[in-house]
């Protein structure tokens, strides 16, 4: 956690007990950077403010030939894991800060968290956000028990702003970061899948470049049973930690900053401390296409009811899309970690979902303009147990003979294999059906 204010050494920033890269480092003193005996503080005092979340057995299961249990962290008050190390960094602050109060300065997942839990622990905490923030955003904070203040019209506008209030008040500016402090807090989630799932072969996190997650919960999951595979999961647009990982120190990938679909999974990887544990702890690092959030997306609310964000859904998204074959058979356990998707993009990312699993198509064909032939049409369809969706009919701007008209359809399936076979009924009687490639 980086922490600026007048009073910096009110936590101890953790990287100063990181060996050079030039030195050789073993396990052991790695796990020093967090203590297993942390952890476990962490977890006896966040217990009463944050939620046991379960890890339950899913159906997805037979679909990808593994035994899965899914870690519930979107079920968190706020929507994120991020509660707990939030929590824990707050309740670790003196009594003297408490009183001053905190002030945080982005609209993530983190900002959330300090917004609750400060109020809930009687913090004054004041959020700076951008003039851009989503209104659904700024109205969830303010109702969290914060001071919103919108300010600048970028994310750096807000963050100087914030700066300059904490040193004219001596509120404490937090940003999210990597110290001990909030990586054991994000770590008990190890800890309670260990527990709650008896036998565990691997456990599947978020990465990108706040790893801070996966990062803590490895040291938990390592020091239990070293045999646990650890495995953390980014994006193949933005392979922030990858990129880390081989350089040896944090990269930053410019495309990368702000995206709002992939929220903190595409931020810049912001510490040498998580980067050493995850070099040493974490046994694979895996990269997923967009598509392939979006059908996990899709496959969490239809089998799990779950409604969550690219962030939440990227760790079941390695299996989606088969980066991991060696699980098959296994018991792995994946996190969701995180819930928080504003409505319209919610909606853009099913309807995309759907069409990406070849269960929505659009088809273009030609008939003749008389009476029974949009019947015969619709008959094949409702033959086929094809549900329309939108259909329309285009005679101005035809090109074929005067009596004829366009239909362009849109119709839902059941899978791939259901659209195949419309498809080949469609073509049967109307030859010249033309398919929307998606």
């Amino acid at each position: 956690m980086k922490i600026v204010s007048r009073n910096e050494e009110l936590l101890r920033d953790a990287l100063s007990c990181i060996p050079q890269p030039s030195s050789r480092t073993s396990l052991a003193s790695c796990n020093k950077l967090i203590r297993f005996e942390d952890i476990s503080a962490a977890a006896f005092k966040i217990q009463c403010g944050v939620q046991k979340t379960p890890c339950m057995y899913s159906r997805l299961s037979k679909q990808y030939g593994m035994d899965i249990y899914l870690k519930k962290e979107f079920l968190q008050y706020t929507g994120s894991v991020k509660e707990r190390g939030v929590l824990y960094l707050l309740m670790s602050l003196p009594q003297d800060q408490q009183r001053k109060g905190v002030i945080v300065a982005s609209d993530s997942n983190f900002s959330m968290a300090v917004a609750y839990h400060a109020s809930e622990l009687r913090i004054p905490v004041f959020v700076i956000m951008s003039t851009s923030t989503a209104p659904a955003r700024v109205k969830m904070c303010r109702e969290y028990g914060a001071m919103v203040i919108s300010y600048g019209t970028t994310a750096k506008d807000s963050q100087v702003h914030a700066r300059r209030l904490a040193q004219e008040n001596g509120y404490l500016y937090l940003e999210e970061e990597d110290s001990a402090v909030y990586l054991s807090g994000l770590g008990t989630v190890g800890l309670e899948m260990y527990e709650q799932v008896p036998k565990l072969d691997a456990v599947i996190f978020p990465a990108g470049g706040h790893c801070g997650l996966l990062a803590g919960s490895a040291a938990a999951l390592k020091h239990l049973n070293p045999r646990i595979s650890i495995i953390g999961v980014e994006s193949e647009s933005f392979p922030v930690l990858q990129q880390s990982l081989k350089a040896g120190h944090p990269t930053e990938d410019q495309a990368c900053n702000n995206h709002h679909f992939y929220g903190d999974v595409s931020g810049v990887c912001f510490g040498s401390n998580s980067l050493q544990l995850t070099g040493k702890l974490v046994d694979k690092v895996v990269a997923v296409r967009e598509e392939d959030i979006l059908i996990s997306m899709l496959r969490l609310l239809e089998y799990e009811r779950a409604t969550v964000d690219a962030e939440g859904a990227i760790g079941l998204a390695a299996l989606v899309a088969g980066k991991l074959p060696e699980l098959k058979g296994k018991r792995v356990a994946v996190v969701i970690c995180s819930g928080n998707l504003e409505l319209h993009l919610l909606q853009r990312c099913i309807a995309h979902a759907l069409t990406l699993d070849n269960r929505v198509c659009r088809f273009s064909l030609v008939i003749s303009d008389c009476p029974g032939d949009m019947s015969k049409l619709l008959e094949i369809l409702a033959r086929e147990e094809a549900r329309v969706l939108d259909i329309k009919q285009e005679r101005i701007f035809v090109t074929s003979e005067l009596f004829t008209v366009e239909v362009i359809c849109t119709v839902e399936t059941r899978d791939k294999i259901h659209t195949a076979q419309l498809r080949n009924a469609l073509l049967e009687r109307y030859p010249r059906t033309a398919w929307t490639e998606r």
